[in-house]
């Protein structure tokens, strides 16, 4: 089997997919000695924001070593440009830029989610002032609006009163824009590795408050965590939401909103929302972060799904929650970086320095621990994210 991966260097801990891969037999520059082992050659250029550049890379590979079977990057912001190259290659394991648009473009989400039933918040495609206007009278302040095709909480305006909707109109992006009614709850995410036949391998829940939207906005700390077991209502939306965008061997992660506050056409508290979906792992370490929670090695059954289509790591029965917190460097905290591995040290499973580009929304400082039960996890946060005044 050939298989390109694009980016394998990044996130850091990525170099685990292409691990897994070499164990099961698929087939320098700057690169940790671990990942250099991963891989059978490496292409470097200056930038992957180049495409011919991929392209030719690509081109190289498949003339040295065949047709190319696999190509992925396991990474939002190149999920156009991996589809690009299948195109081009003719690489038949994975979604091609003419099937895209449903997966990036969040009108096309919202529209595929009232189709299959999924309840979701009311959207309107931003076209006219006045439009917009009707909109709101029809849902009422605050609403949410944002790039129809965007990565992230990039450009994401809450309106709440008509100051603040002449103030969206005078400075938003030349890009089209889908506004929705505010939904008052937390995110969540369903959690999947999906085979060739649509069926999930492994199933996992992440819960995430605040949104990376108010980490972004609000500049917070980031704080969320991996439970042991996926809530059945979730998971059952889960996986419609899996049959109805047609997801075939990937990875991926859906988010949706758990209510805090009822809804006219969505229900009660505790209900779900689909927010949107993300053909990729979930960011940053979280991965890492699921198989400490599960007791397992997404990685390993990732690769065996591309490998052989089946899972063969087995269900563990001794599961955690898994929390994340993060620091960022401008602030001043009640206990110090050294305190922390004092009380935490035997706990931590993971304590790392973050990539610069992602400290925004991920923190400078990143902290995770293995806890049994939400009570022990909160004294951890307690202590964690403290502000010194």
């Amino acid at each position: 089997m050939n298989f390109v991966f694009i980016s394998p260097n990044f996130p850091h801990t990525y170099w685990l997919f292409c691990n897994r891969l070499r164990r099961n037999g698929a087939p320098y520059y700057e690169l940790e000695e671990s990942l250099k082992q991963s891989l059978t050659e490496y292409y470097r250029f200056d930038s992957l924001e180049n495409y011919w550049a991929v392209h030719e890379a690509v081109r190289f590979f498949s003339e040295k070593y065949g047709k190319i079977d696999w190509l992925e990057s396991n990474n939002e912001y190149w999920l156009e440009q991996d589809a690009r190259l299948r195109s081009d290659f003719d690489i038949t394991t994975g979604v091609k830029s003419h099937e895209l648009e449903p997966w990036k473009r969040k009108s096309l989400m919202h529209n595929t989610y009232v189709k299959a039933g999924i309840p979701t918040a009311d959207q309107y495609v931003v076209e006219t002032r006045e439009g917009a206007e009707e909109f709101i009278k029809k849902v009422g302040y605050p609403v949410i609006a944002k790039p129809d095709n965007g990565v992230g909480a990039a450009h994401t305006y809450k309106i709440e009163n008509a100051e603040q909707l002449d103030n969206f109109f005078n400075t938003k992006p030349d890009v089209l824009y889908v506004m929705e009614e505010f939904i008052e709850g937390n995110i969540c995410s369903y959690d999947a590795i999906i085979d060739s036949h649509g069926k999930p391998l492994f199933e996992s829940m992440g819960f995430f408050p605040p949104s990376i939207a108010d980490i972004v906005n609000k500049d917070l700390d980031l704080h969320f965590h991996i439970r042991p077991h996926v809530d059945p209502k979730l998971q059952k939306l889960g996986r419609k939401a899996v049959e109805a965008f047609n997801v075939k061997r990937r990875f991926v992660h859906f988010e949706f909103f758990c209510l805090t506050k009822p809804n006219k056409h969505i229900g009660g508290v505790g209900e779900y929302s689909g927010l949107e979906v993300n053909m990729r792992p979930a960011g940053g370490y979280t991965p890492d972060m699921m198989d400490y929670a599960h007791n397992t090695d997404v990685y390993q059954i990732w690769a065996d799904m591309v490998t052989t289509d089946k899972r063969y790591v087995p269900e563990s029965e001794n599961d955690n929650y898994c929390f994340y917190a993060s620091r960022k460097d401008r602030y001043h905290y009640v206990h110090s970086h050294e305190e922390v591995l004092a009380k935490y040290g035997n706990r931590l499973v993971m304590c790392d320095r973050m990539p610069e580009v992602l400290a925004g929304a991920m923190g400078s400082q990143m902290y995770v621990v293995c806890v049994p039960t939400p009570e022990a996890a909160q004294e951890f946060l307690d202590f964690v994210l403290a502000k010194a005044e």
